[in-house]
C-alpha cells in the first residue's frame, strides 16, 4: 500500500508539471516510455476502459496505435521510473500482468482525455519518491531528476558510435532489422545500407534523419528492440540443483517444485507461460524415451516440426491455446535442456523471449535426482507432474488386409487434427461415410497386424450368438474384450436393410470394433449409440452389415485379400479371443 500512496504524490507531481503543447504522441524518446495497459479494436471500448482506468490511477491517456487498433496507457516516465511503477502496479493488481513499456514512437493521435484536457502534452517525465519514503504534498513542486541521456551533436555522435564494439553494432542492426528497417546481413559493418535504415528510423521516430544514431537515439532504438523482454521479466536465473543457469521470463513464471527430470516454473501472471528445467542422467536410450515421452504430454501439441539426431532433439507444438518449444541435448552423460510453453497469438514477444533463453541457456555441473519425488502421490494421467495428453475421442476399428487399412465409425475421424491407430501411428482418412457411419483409414507407415478380418459372405442366422471385439474403454485397459449377445433382426427399426439389430450391451469405445460368431468370421461392424430419435431400450444395439464394409471398402480402392475356406466349427474361446485381439485396434481422435 506504500508504494500506492508514493505512487500517489508522484501523480500530484506530474500534474503539477505537466506543460502546454502539442496533442501528438510523436515526441523524441527524451519525453519518456509509456506502460501500454491495453489495446482495444473499437473506439469506444478504448475510451470507456481508458476512463474506468482514469477513476482509479493517475497518468491514464489513450492513443490510436494505428492498423484500427486503440492502445490504453499510463505515463510518460522516465525509463527507470516506469519500470518501478511497472512492478508495482503488477504487483498490487492495478493493471494486467501482461502490461508492457512502449514508446512514444509507436503512438498517434490521442483520444482520451477529450477537450480541452486533451490539447495539452502529457506531462514529462520525472522521478518518483522511493515507495518507503515518500515525500509530502507540499515538496511535489521540486525540480524533478531528469533521468533520460542528453542528446548530441553529429560530431559527438560519430564520436560516440566509434567506441561500440562489433557485438554492439550487430545488435544495433538486428534491432533495425526487428523494426523493419534493415534488410541486409548483421555484420557489424555500418556501409550504405545500414546508414540508410538508421535514416529511414530516425524520420520516423521524428528524429533528424542524419544516419548516425546518437547514444539517446541507440538506447531508444535498442528499448524498442528490448521491450517483449522488459514487458515479461526476464532476468539470469540459477538452478544448481539441476546445473542450469540461463535467462528466465521471471515475471510471468516462478520456481514451483522439482518433479525429475523437470524443475516447474508455474504461470504466475496472466499471461499462462510455464517454464521446463530439464535435467537428468542417462544416455542416448534415455534421450530418446524421453523425446517420446515429451509428445504425448498436454503442453506439447501435436501440430509442429519435431527433429531429432544422436545426440539432441526439438520439439514444437501449436494449437489454438498455446504454443510449446522443447529443447535437450545429451553430452558426457547428462541430458539437460528446456520446455517453453506460451500463449497462442503473442508470437513477437514468444519469439524474443525463446531467443534470450536459447542464447543464455549454459551447462553447469550435476544432474537432478531421479529418484527424488518417488513417494509423491502418482497418477496414471500424469508424467513428472505433467498431464498426459488425451484424445477427444476413441473407437476401436479392425484390420482389413496385410498392410493395415482399417475399418472404423465415421464418428472418429470427424474435425480432428490428427487420428491414430495402433496407439501412435498416424492414419490417413481414404473415406468417411457419415450417412452410413464408416471410415476406412491407411496408416501413414506400412504395419504388419497379427490377423486380418475375414469378412463373411453369409448372413448369420437370426439368434445365433455374436460378439464385438472393442476396447470398451478407450484402451485404458491395454487390449480389446469380446462383449457377447445375440442377433436380433436383419434389418433396422425403419426397416433399413443395411443394418442388423443386436441384443448386446456394449461401451462406448467398443463402437467400430469388429462383429464375430463363434467360428471368428466378421459378419459386421458395431455403431456407435445415435443421440438422434426415440431413446432405445438397454441392450439394443446396430450395427453395419459385411456387404456394406465391402462396398466403402472398394470405394476407397482397398483391395481384399483372397478369403480363406469358412471355419466348420467354433473355435476355443482362448482361440477366439487371440484371434480378435490381432485384428482389433484403438482408433483415436486428437485436436
Amino acid at each position: 500500500m506504500k508504494n500506492l500512496i508514493a505512487l500517489a504524490f508522484w501523480a500530484l507531481t506530474v500534474c503539477l508539471l505537466a506543460l502546454p503543447g502539442q496533442s501528438q504522441a510523436q515526441q523524441s524518446s527524451a519525453d519518456g516510455v509509456w506502460i501500454q495497459v491495453a489495446a482495444r479494436s473499437s473506439l469506444r471500448e478504448a475510451q470507456d476502459e481508458a476512463r474506468s482506468l482514469a477513476a482509479r490511477l493517475p497518468d491514464v491517456s489513450g492513443y490510436a496505435l494505428g492498423g484500427g487498433w486503440y492502445g490504453i496507457v499510463i505515463g510518460p516516465y522516465a525509463r527507470q521510473d516506469a519500470e518501478q511503477v511497472l512492478r508495482v502496479y503488477r504487483s498490487e493488481g492495478q493493471i494486467p500482468r501482461d502490461s508492457f513499456i512502449t514508446f512514444a514512437s509507436n503512438l498517434r493521435s490521442r483520444f482520451y482525455p477529450v477537450g480541452a484536457e486533451a490539447e495539452t502534452t502529457p506531462a514529462a517525465p520525472v522521478t518518483p519518491p522511493a515507495a518507503e519514503t515518500a515525500q509530502p504534498a507540499e515538496d511535489a513542486t521540486d525540480t524533478p531528476l531528469q533521468t533520460t541521456l542528453p542528446d548530441e551533436t553529429p560530431a559527438e555522435a560519430r564520436r560516440s558510435e566509434a567506441a561500440l564494439s562489433r557485438e554492439e553494432r550487430m545488435e544495433l542492426q538486428v534491432a533495425l532489422k526487428a523494426a523493419g528497417f534493415y534488410t541486409s546481413g548483421i555484420d557489424g559493418a555500418f556501409g550504405r545500407g545500414t546508414r540508410a535504415s538508421m535514416s529511414d528510423w530516425q524520420a520516423a521516430r521524428g528524429y533528424e534523419p542524419t544516419g548516425v544514431l546518437t547514444t539517446m537515439q541507440r538506447q531508444a532504438l535498442m528499448d524498442e528492440y528490448n521491450a517483449p523482454l522488459i514487458s515479461t521479466g526476464m532476468a539470469s536465473y540459477t538452478d544448481s540443483r539441476a546445473g542450469i543457469t540461463m535467462d528466465l521470463p521471471l515475471g510471468e513464471v516462478a520456481f514451483s517444485r522439482y518433479e525429475p527430470p523437470f524443475a516447474h516454473f508455474d504461470a504466475k501472471g496472466n499471461l499462462g507461460a510455464r517454464v521446463l528445467l530439464i535435467s537428468q542422467p542417462g544416455d542416448r536410450r534415455t534421450l530418446y524415451g524421453l523425446y517420446d515421452i515429451m509428445q504425448t504430454l498436454a503442453i506439447v501439441p501435436l501440430e509442429g516440426p519435431r527433429q531429432r539426431s544422436d545426440d539432441r532433439f526439438t520439439l514444437e507444438g501449436r494449437n489454438s491455446q498455446i504454443v510449446s518449444y522443447t529443447e535437450a541435448r545429451l553430452d558426457n552423460g547428462e541430458i539437460k535442456g528446456f520446455t517453453l510453453v506460451w500463449p497462442a497469438g503473442d508470437e513477437a514477444r514468444r519469439s524474443r523471449v525463446l531467443a534470450a533463453m536459447q542464447a543464455s541457456f549454459t551447462r553447469l555441473d550435476g544432474v537432478l535426482d531421479p529418484s527424488a519425488g518417488v513417494d509423491e502421490t502418482q497418477s496414471i494421467d500424469l508424467v513428472s507432474g505433467l498431464e498426459i495428453r488425451k484424445p477427444r475421442l476413441s473407437r476401436s476399428g479392425f484390420y482389413v488386409t496385410g498392410d493395415g487399412v482399417v475399418v472404423t465409425t465415421a464418428d472418429v475421424v470427424n474435425s480432428c487434427s490428427r487420428v491414430t491407430i495402433d496407439r501412435d501411428v498416424s492414419a490417413d482418412v481414404l473415406l468417411s461415410d457419415a450417412e452410413a457411419g464408416i471410415a476406412v483409414l491407411k496408416p501413414a507407415q506400412a504395419l504388419a497386424p497379427m490377423a486380418t478380418a475375414p469378412l463373411a459372405a453369409n448372413a448369420p442366422r437370426l439368434r445365433s450368438a455374436l460378439a464385438v471385439s472393442g476396447f470398451s474403454y478407450g484402451g485404458v485397459l491395454g487390449a480389446p474384450s469380446l462383449t457377447w449377445g445375440s442377433l436380433s433382426d436383419l434389418k433396422g427399426l425403419q426397416g433399413e436393410d443395411y443394418l442388423a439389430r443386436l441384443e448386446l450391451t456394449a461401451q462406448a469405445g467398443d463402437a467400430g470394433g469388429p462383429l464375430l460368431d463363434k467360428q471368428g468370421t466378421v459378419h459386421g461392424m458395431l455403431l456407435p449409440e445415435s443421440t438422434d430419435g426415440p431413446t432405445l431400450p438397454q441392450g439394443v444395439r446396430f450395427a453395419l452389415k459385411g456387404e456394406v464394409i465391402r462396398m466403402a471398402l472398394d470405394k476407397a480402392g482397398v483391395v481384399l485379400p483372397a478369403t480363406e475356406a469358412a471355419a466348420t466349427g467354433d473355435l476355443p474361446i482362448s482361440l477366439l479371443q487371440k484371434e480378435a485381439t490381432g485384428l482389433t485396434t484403438l482408433v483415436n481422435c486428437w485436436d
